[in-house]
């Protein structure tokens, strides 16, 4: 109505009024009425963009590999911003240009940039396995950047959402990691196995120092045995040489005595024989009724009747008859039954 217009922004809007080429009012979420024909408007947007980019990059090993993510902006100076691109409104409050829509390409570049740079520096298998790292580096840089300190715009994240090889590459890597993986799958066979024979070795080994422990106390016990018996024996033997020093020493003390005995006997047969020699030398000449006579003294009655008998039957030639009485015979036998 006759050129005034209204507008009303939010407080993610930053607003800046020019009239007639100077500011004239500026700030977020103001709201007023203009006169558009010597009014210009100017809106720069200072909320927080989530702006997705994908890209093909080269890596160090010449392998192509695709990085997808996105990366989180805003317009942290609006003054600077306004002063490089054009964010002025048109009578339908639109904006005037398409220098609002390149800012997010141009922050995509330099994005791809600095990813490009980390990218050719690194393997393929580095570039799969250092996501974060990768996320770290490209945006501490993208930070340091002076183009987007000139735009007034601050990077507020990166998310890196997938690095993807080729189709071709991707299955030779699953191959190699498939491969390796089976590989070590063999390996933990292979070493579960060789430790069940460790493990089967050192209890051999236990059970072998166990018999040789039980062998070596076997012996030591027929050791203290055949020790215990060679003892007895030693002693056994001590005492049969003692017994057999004993039995020599008594059968020499007997053979002492025999010889003794002997030697005595023999004596005494001497002095008997020398007594009787000497007793037949007394009585040689002697008659041998007077000997038979002297010899008859002390006999026994019937002793003397014997001799008288003998006599008899030594002059048997001389006598004509004799009679022997039972009384006569009873009187010999009486006393040598009784004796």
């Amino acid at each position: 109505m006759f050129g005034f217009r209204y507008i009303k922004t939010e407080p993610t809007q930053y607003v800046i009024q020019y009239r007639n080429g100077r500011p004239v009012r500026e700030g977020a979420g103001h709201a007023f009425w203009y006169f558009a024909p010597s009014t210009s408007v100017v809106v720069v947007p200072t909320a927080s963009v989530n702006e997705p980019f994908i890209f093909p990059e080269i890596t160090a090993d010449f392998q192509e590999v695709t990085v997808q993510g996105q990366v989180t902006f805003r317009i942290a100076d609006p003054q600077r911003t306004a002063a490089l691109l054009n964010f002025a409104l048109d009578h339908k409050h639109s904006y005037a240009s398409e220098d609002p829509g390149k800012l997010s390409q141009r922050l995509i570049d330099e994005v791809q940039v600095v990813m490009r740079a980390e990218v050719r520096a690194l393997r393929l298998t580095d570039v799969l396995g250092s996501g974060e790292t990768l996320v770290q580096q490209v945006s501490q840089q993208l930070r340091d950047r002076p183009t987007l300190g000139a735009l007034g715009v601050e990077v507020l994240g990166l998310s890196l959402l997938a690095v993807k090889p080729k189709a071709e590459t991707s299955k030779a890597l699953e191959a190699e990691a498939r491969e390796a993986l089976l590989r070590r799958a063999d390996e933990a066979i292979y070493a579960r196995r060789n430790a069940a024979v460790e493990h089967e070795r050192t209890i051999r080994e236990n059970e072998l120092a166990t018999e040789i422990a039980v062998e070596n106390k076997k012996r030591q016990v027929r050791e203290a045995q055949m020790e215990a018996e060679r003892s007895v024996q030693e002693r056994r033997l001590q005492i049969e040489s003692e017994e057999m020093t004993g039995r020599i020493g008594l059968e020499q003390q007997n053979r002492e005595l025999v010889g003794l005995a002997s030697i005595n006997a023999r004596e005494e047969a001497d002095a008997k024989a020398y007594g009787l020699k000497t007793m037949m030398a007394a009585f040689g000449d002697a008659d041998p009724k007077l000997l038979q006579a002297l010899a008859s003294v002390g006999m026994e009655p019937g002793q003397l009747m014997a001799l008288a008998f003998r006599d008899l039957a030594d002059n048997a030639s001389k006598i004509g008859q004799l009679n022997v009485t039972p009384d006569l015979l009873k009187e010999i036998l009486q006393p040598r039954e009784a004796a």
